[in-house]
């Protein structure tokens, strides 16, 4: 059974007005949204309500305290964070492109030179990433986002930490199946 949406014009956090859904995932929602304070569109992504009484707090809390420590030009940046009305959410930049996997669909096929183009920004991103001891584990088309020429590696709700990998077993059990 589909979660109910959040309708356009709700308020989240006191700021952010809710425009549209953008996209829908497994464990969350994105909505287009504009941020009242600075007058920008953002994009918002919320937890399911229906997954807050499992593990998907947990998850979606620490996908929150990776993704806003990690600072590149090819990484989505998280600019807040918070709860209200019981939705737990983090904000983003809003990036009115498309997504690979939807250029994908478009096109059929890229060229040679912008699949090394876009190849370049999301190996950057995971060299970073990794250089601060994270592992994405969930790349995809649908999870690189395509502004202009240049790419950005999106959802590190999957992502492990390395370090915590060998001490938390709850977020990720052995045999289980995570992402797409």
């Amino acid at each position: 059974m589909p979660a109910k949406k959040i309708e356009p014009g709700t308020m989240l956090g006191g700021r952010y007005r809710i425009d549209r859904c953008v996209r829908e995932g497994g464990m969350a929602v994105v909505y287009q949204a504009r941020d009242l304070r600075h007058d920008r569109d953002v994009a918002v992504k919320v937890l399911r309500p229906e997954l807050a009484s499992t593990v998907g707090v947990d998850r979606f809390l620490q996908e929150i305290r990776i993704a806003a420590n990690l600072t590149h030009p090819h990484l989505l940046p998280v600019h807040d964070s918070g709860q209200s009305k019981g939705l737990l959410y983090y904000v983003m930049p809003y990036y009115a492109g498309e997504s690979l996997r939807e250029r994908l669909n478009r096109l059929g096929e890229l060229s040679p030179e912008s699949v090394v183009s876009i190849l370049r920004d999301v190996l950057d991103a995971l060299g970073h990433a990794h250089e601060q001891g994270v592992l994405h584990r969930d790349i995809k088309p649908a999870n690189v986002l395509l502004q202009g020429r240049h790419a950005m590696l999106a959802d590190f709700g999957i992502a492990k930490a390395l370090c915590d990998a060998a001490v938390s077993s709850e977020m990720t059990q052995a045999g289980a199946v995570i992402g797409t």
